[in-house]
């Protein structure tokens, strides 16, 4: 296992590094990422995977973690303490571990999920998510291209597809001969995947979709949806495959519109609601437009909006014009909902820390001159766990208006 992170010859020393002060404090306080500026000496160039050793200024071992020369996250931290032997056994723990965390998480209800939540459950820059017998492994960082075949070795499953960052894309093909979309084993059906999520059927398109194929760490939140749906009309913007939609159909609601600006993913959407005929018998109404636009100017209400957008900010000099939209894009919503409507507000910007976004969102609900009840706060799934700044994504507020 990881051979391919050991030195070629015996000859060729260790990769060893020192970092500033500030680093030193922030790995030894579990912070996952050594940034290329704060890397103070290196005995030597390192390639993409190789074992980094991080040692602090009075020279006693700190870390050791994944080098990536071509990331501005130099190293990824596996360890931290005492030296720890970084090999094939010490992953497959870490692997066996991971998984182990989900085993009383599911049932047979649910067969789409996360399994490797990145740096969140010790695997820096990769994510595994498994659809029924189809597991997608996806990864950021170029650390993990010399080691696939290793890793392939620990995942299950019948098929096992490889997604890859758009910055490493280049890279990986070049050097590794491998693409985004590759199967790495078995055979990936023509069509989508299809999987169970609490007993209802979607489709992943897990070799050219957004993430893996589906957006499954809005799941907990897709079922409170459902069970504030009951004779509703529902709107769901920036809707992507529907999965908000096919819950409120399935809780109930009276009418449910997706709205996105894509045909492609209300193409999804629909055949999202087909999947599900059994237990659906709502018509679904789709919306192509920008939602947006459209928001602001509906001539028409509902009872309940879900506000899903993708990330307004991107990097941290996007987070200024991301909350104004946010802040626009709600106060609009809400004034598309009927007497006791719910909104749903959801937002996925790493910049946008929780604690603002729901700030952002009481503010724009009393701006509105509406009594208003807050019903919940929700953040990350239980398995999308989070063990650092960078990994809290996720947030979503549910708001009720008189």
């Amino acid at each position: 296992m990881l051979n391919n992170l050991v030195p070629a010859t015996p000859a060729k020393p260790n990769l060893r590094l020192r970092i500033t002060a500030a680093a030193q404090t922030s790995v030894r306080n579990g912070h996952p990422w050594v940034y290329a500026d704060s890397v103070r000496e290196q005995n030597r160039e390192g390639g993409a995977g190789e074992i980094a050793a991080i040692f602090d200024r009075n020279d006693r071992f700190l870390a050791v973690g994944l080098f990536d020369p071509l990331s501005p996250i130099r190293v990824r931290i596996l360890h931290v303490g005492k030296p720890a032997k970084i090999d094939s056994s010490w992953f497959e723990d870490k692997f066996k571990s991971a998984i182990g965390r989900r085993d009383a998480m599911f049932d047979r209800s649910t067969n789409g999920y996360r399994c490797i939540n990145g740096e969140n459950d010790g695997w820096p820059g990769l994510v595994l998510d498994r659809y029924a017998e189809t597991y997608v492994l996806k990864i950021y960082t170029a650390a993990w291209l010399p080691n696939l075949t290793e890793v392939l070795a620990l995942i299950p499953g019948e098929c096992v597809v490889l997604r890859l960052s758009r910055n490493i894309q280049e890279f990986a093909k070049t050097q590794f001969n491998v693409v985004d979309g590759q199967t790495l084993r078995g055979d990936v059906p023509n069509a989508a995947v299809i999987f169970l999520e609490n007993g209802l059927r979607f489709e992943a398109d897990v070799v050219r979709g957004q993430k893996t194929g589906f957006f499954l760490d809005q799941r907990e939140n897709r079922r409170n949806v459902e069970g504030l749906s009951r004779g509703k009309s529902v709107l769901n913007a920036f809707s992507f495959s529907g999965g908000f939609s096919v819950y409120a159909a399935r809780g109930g609601a009276k009418s449910v519109a997706s709205l996105d600006i894509s045909q492609h993913a209300l193409a999804s959407a629909q055949r999202n609601f087909d999947l599900n005929k059994d237990v659906i018998a709502l018509t679904h109404e789709t919306i192509q437009a920008d939602a947006f636009a459209w928001i602001k100017e509906a001539k028409r209400n509902f009872d309940l909006i879900v506000l899903d957008p993708p990330s307004l900010a991107k990097r941290e000099s996007e987070k200024v014009e991301a909350m104004r939209a946010y802040a626009r894009l709600i106060g609009n919503a809400i004034e598309r909902l009927n007497k006791n409507g719910i909104l749903v507000a959801a937002s996925c910007s790493a910049h946008v820390h929780a604690d603002e976004f729901f700030q952002l969102a009481r503010r724009a609900a009393e701006a509105s001159a509406r009594k208003f009840e807050e019903l919940e706060t929700t953040r990350n799934a239980a398995d999308h766990p989070v063990t650092f700044p960078e990994g809290d994504y996720l947030k979503c507020i549910y708001l009720k208006f008189s």
